[in-house]
């Protein structure tokens, strides 16, 4: 995976916290009211055009990242993004060589969305990463300087530490980005790798600790043993995500890679695939449903089903929940809170099956569901039912007493 970022870099050239004041990234999603889906190797530099950054928008991308081979490319980019309406995050080596003067070129600039350093660094690479953070953030303090950790299932050489744990903990003593974003594609073939939900507890509960924003993955790119992007298979990664917490969702990649396959939104010769329309559809429904994830703290997370994924909590209710059951594979089911309003979030956790979900209410509370295109619908019944598709989710919400 490493070799692969590499290639796509060479070929490419939140609302606040409730516990903490509003960081640099907050900021970013709090303008635009609605989660950050930044296109990881969007557009190339050959392409890196207004009515290409106008196609990225309309797929429902806020950001976009793709390295540049100079500084002077890297503002045309930024002004053809400007004129879309997109955010980029600059990567230029003048960025490495020289970075206070080029932060200075481009502070300023509308659509600046931020700063690349690094993808998939060993801890072994934080204190320097520390140090190039420190000398941007130095110059502007107020855009995001980012930086993208391992999946678990990196080895340990890799990590440059024994244990993910202590790889993650040390990156966010030691670097002082304003988020903690971490890849991980969790889908090969038909099964979902079994870390993965134990992966995003551990991302989640380091940036509670830290009282920072995480973002994470999806993978939009078919390659090696992984699966194609369908519309289930994004939904149960974006909206498992999105349930653990993340602020922001990435896509791997927008735009594909000579070299692996095609199957990205944007296939190598520049043309849409079934993948735009599947990621565009996805995008749709983060945005309707922003108002719900934007900015909402995690209350707890667990999980049905038999058998539980490696390290999750089972699911016990508490009210207005009397009683939640699942049918099939299970569910992910976090209670969030945001303001007085508390939304209960259940994923379907099969990508080939939908789910029957059950849930009985006491009388206490008045509950209604929020569906994906945002609207609320109050519910009569102290039972409800609802047919859950495969990755799909529902969500109840009603206010704390």
């Amino acid at each position: 995976m490493p070799q692969m970022r590499r290639h796509i870099l060479r070929v490419c050239g939140c609302i606040a916290l409730l516990l903490c004041p509003m960081t640099r990234a907050e900021e970013t999603a709090s303008a635009t009211h609605q989660i950050v889906v930044l296109a990881w190797g969007g557009p190339p530099p050959a392409e890196a055009r207004a009515d290409r950054f106008r196609e990225l928008a309309e797929c429902g991308f806020t950001h976009s990242f793709t390295g540049f081979s100079n500084a002077t490319d890297m503002a045309r980019a930024l002004d053809a993004a400007q004129a879309a309406g997109v955010k980029l995050l600059v990567s230029c080596p003048e960025l490495q060589s020289d970075p206070q003067s080029t932060v200075r070129r481009f502070m300023n600039h509308p659509a600046l969305g931020g700063y690349f350093l690094r993808d998939e660094p060993s801890a072994g690479d934080f204190d320097a990463l520390a140090k190039r953070t420190r000398s941007i953030q130095q110059v502007d303090p107020k855009h995001l300087v980012y930086i993208n950790l391992f999946p678990d299932y990196a080895h340990a050489q890799q990590l440059g530490v024994p244990t993910y744990e202590k790889y993650v903990d040390q990156f966010v003593r030691k670097v002082p980005v304003p988020i903690i974003s971490f890849d991980y594609y969790p889908i090969i073939g038909k099964t979902v790798r079994p870390s993965w939900y134990h992966n995003l507890q551990v991302i989640a509960s380091a940036a509670e600790s830290a009282h920072k924003p995480f973002w994470a993955f999806a993978l939009s790119l078919r390659h090696y043993g992984y699966a194609p992007a369908t519309v289930a298979n994004l939904r149960e990664q974006v909206f498992s995500d999105l349930a653990y917490g993340a602020q922001a969702i990435e896509y791997f990649t927008y735009w594909a890679s000579p070299g692996l396959r095609d199957d990205a939104p944007i296939d190598s010769h520049g043309k849409r695939t079934a993948v735009y329309d599947h990621v565009k559809q996805v995008n749709a429904e983060i945005r309707a449903l922003s108002p719900v994830f934007l900015g909402s703290k995690v209350l707890w997370t667990r999980h049905t089903g038999d058998p539980l994924p490696p390290g999750a909590t089972p699911f016990k209710p508490d009210p207005p929940v009397r009683e939640l059951s699942t049918a099939g594979a299970g569910a992910v089911v976090s209670l969030l809170e945001k303001n007085r309003q508390r939304f209960l979030i259940i994923v379907n956790r099969d990508i080939e099956h939908p789910m029957h979900l059950h849930v009985s209410l006491d009388s206490t509370t008045a509950v209604s569901e929020v569906r994906k295109d945002g609207s609320t619908h109050p519910i009569d019944s102290r039972e409800f039912s609802a047919q859950c598709e495969p990755g799909d989710l529902r969500i109840l919400c009603w206010s704390k007493p």
